[in-house]
């Protein structure tokens, strides 16, 4: 920046004696400072001078050209490593933060942040400073330069151009806070419709609601292109004026000084100079104005991205990958009760559970009696609100919470497949250079999908498409199963994870996991019983606590001798 502004100051002082030149080379030829330069080249005459500040007027336009073109490479290049930084760091914020976090907020205000508003960092925050600060080194230095040339005229343009562009600033600010606001916010709203939309792809076919999803989304792109266009109109249009005010009051300059004695020949080399500098020093000027007014209209969504990269990081970061808690006894949960917040009500109270090492613990109840929170707290992605789950009669705590699941293996309800090949799947997270071949056969066999795999073309290699789209049900699930399994954890939770399966094969699916090993902890939630007839005990929860525990035979029971039992229940 300091070396492209001595770059301006150089172009402007080469155009004062080469317009001099052109208009009266005797008396440059005759100023005692210029006669240790004609001595040291040998001039004879006057018109001998041309040639050599030609020279040099060309090259220090080519000097200042080429430092501000490094200037632009050198911010630009910058900005957008910046950009990357803030957004590599949101990301990686927001994967460490608890599952409280991600239950609680909506996934389009992280996505927002992380691909669009530290996106829009760079554009409306990140350039735009570095350019105020290059530009405000350029004005002084410009100024400078023009002080030299006529100290009056100098001060007067840039106290004139300064004051309208304050009178502007003054005008458009409140304007700008409410358009940053508005794109703050739709932003946001665009991510949701796109994502609401286009999630629920099938249900919109069927039921024919394009129409609406397009409203939504025009409801919130419109006053965000809107807002958008607003702060560029802001930012760009007092050029026009200020251009057309600038060359006003050259031709002043120009009729002042060519009534004075000397007349015109006097008046061009000043007038030159003064035109360059003004020419140099209006972009400069609307640069600093552009930059503050970006500023300005980006406030919002710099406040939100700097609020997203103020989420807190988990002490375990940058520590060694934690090793596995001593697990050889049992899971106990001691007085437990949980809720999500203070205003909610209730989901588990005062609840004690022994699960044993090696067991199969099958959990019932209708919607809403805590089955999966309860397994959740069980896995460490909930912290219990009051009561301990111990390990051994280990208390689980922040510090040792990644030890306990480096046990666990879970396949939820609803698989999330990548858009990538069912190996990756099956080994998911772990590097594709690093992924054990036969280790994902091994598990795919065990989860009952091996066959159906390795009838297809290209077998492990076939890609799944997005969220695992080109797939049954059935056979997502059992990919998630296989996933679980291909982890060798020795505790494996099951959270509805059959429901997709017929029967049969969710039959094969669970006498595969009975035959790996007592050492082997399972705990299900299921909506058929059958489901859980091979488990060590079953588990009824209802109101926040355990209405009664017994295996599978004296629990279907009382439903042979008649009793009512939950509808979701069924044998």
């Amino acid at each position: 920046m300091v070396c492209a502004s001595f770059a301006e100051i150089l172009s402007i002082g080469a155009v004062l004696p080469f317009l001099a030149v052109l208009t009266a080379p005797e008396r440059i030829f005759q100023l005692p400072a210029a006669q240790p330069f004609i001595r040291a080249i040998g001039m004879t005459s006057a018109s001998q001078l041309l040639f050599p500040l030609t020279i040099t007027f060309g090259i220090a336009a080519l000097i200042s050209g080429a430092m501000r073109l490094l200037l632009l490479w050198a911010s630009t290049r910058l900005s957008f490593a910046t950009g990357a930084d803030l957004s590599i760091s949101i990301y990686r914020r927001t994967l460490y933060q608890p599952y409280s976090v991600h239950v609680a907020r909506n996934s389009s205000e992280v996505i927002s942040g992380i691909s669009g508003k530290a996106n829009g960092v760079i554009y409306t925050t990140i350039v735009p400073s570095l350019t105020l600060i290059s530009s405000s080194i350029m004005l002084v230095t410009i100024l400078i330069a023009l002080l030299v040339v006529d100290p009056v005229i100098a001060l007067s343009a840039f106290s004139g151009f300064g004051l309208i562009y304050a009178v502007i600033i003054r005008l458009t600010r409140k304007q700008q806070l409410i358009n940053s606001k508005c794109v703050a916010k739709e932003s946001t709203q665009v991510i949701k419709s796109l994502q609401e939309g286009l999630g629920g792809i099938r249900d919109v076919l069927i039921d024919g609601s394009q129409a609406a999803y397009c409203q939504i989304y025009r409801n919130a792109d419109q006053p965000l292109r809107k807002a958008q266009g607003n702060n560029a109109f802001i930012g760009t249009s007092p050029r026009f004026g200020i251009e057309a005010l600038g060359m006003m009051l050259i031709a002043v300059l120009a009729y002042v000084l060519a009534m004075q004695p000397d007349g015109i020949a006097k008046a061009i080399p000043v007038l030159g100079a003064l035109a360059l500098g003004a020419q140099r020093m209006l972009p400069v000027l609307q640069g600093a104005y552009g930059s503050w007014s970006s500023i300005q209209g980006g406030q919002i969504s710099l406040r939100d991205t700097l609020d997203l990269l103020d989420q807190p990081l988990p002490d375990y970061v940058d520590q060694p990958v934690a090793k596995p808690l001593p697990f050889n006894m049992h899971i106990g949960l001691h007085n437990l009760s949980f809720r999500y917040t203070e205003q909610t009500p209730w989901v588990l109270q005062n609840l004690d559970l022994t699960i044993p090492k090696g067991s199969r613990i099958g959990f019932i109840g209708i919607t809403g009696s805590g089955k999966s929170t309860l397994l959740d707290i069980v896995m460490g992605l909930l912290a219990p609100t009051d009561g301990t789950l111990e390990i051994d009669s280990q208390p689980i705590v922040t510090g040792n919470n990644r030890a306990w699941q480096a046990h666990i293996a879970h396949v939820p309800q609803a698989i999330y497949l990548a858009d990538s090949t069912i190996e990756e799947n099956i080994a998911f997270g772990v590097p594709k250079g690093k992924i054990d071949q036969s280790r994902v056969k091994q598990a795919a066999q065990k989860a009952q999908i091996a066959d159906i795999i390795e009838s297809w073309p290209k077998k492990y290699q076939t890609y799944v498409g997005e969220r695992g789209i080109r797939l049954s049900g059935g056979q997502r699930q059992r990919i998630g199963i296989a996933r679980a399994l291909y982890k060798q954890a020795d505790v494996i939770i099951f959270d509805e994870a059959t429901s997709a399966l017929d029967n049969e094969t969710e039959q094969a699916v669970m006498q595969a996991i009975e035959s790996l090993g007592d050492d082997l902890t399972v705990l299900i939630i299921a909506h058929r019983l059958t489901t859980l007839k091979n488990c060590t005990k079953i588990v009824e929860l209802a109101d926040g606590g355990i209405k009664q525990t017994g295996t599978y035979q004296e629990i279907i029971s009382p439903v042979r001798s008649g009793s009512s039992r939950p509808l979701s229940l069924t044998t």
